[in-house]
């Protein structure tokens, strides 16, 4: 039963990350900033937190 949890637990996380990094490319951009850029960094950064937190 942990590993089910821990399992849902991860795929929830990685879709919430996705689910931002869509969000935040598809915003309003500012000129002159790697909006899309930023958002897939602040992603891949949140999904391995997720996966760090998950694996302890």
């Amino acid at each position: 039963m942990q590993n089910t949890n821990s399992a849902f637990l991860k795929g929830v996380g990685m879709g919430l990350a996705i689910g931002a990094s869509v969000g935040m490319a598809l915003a309003p951009r500012k000129k002159g900033s790697n909006v899309v850029g930023k958002a897939l960094k602040a992603a891949g950064e949140l999904a391995d937190n997720i996966s760090d937190a998950m694996s302890r």
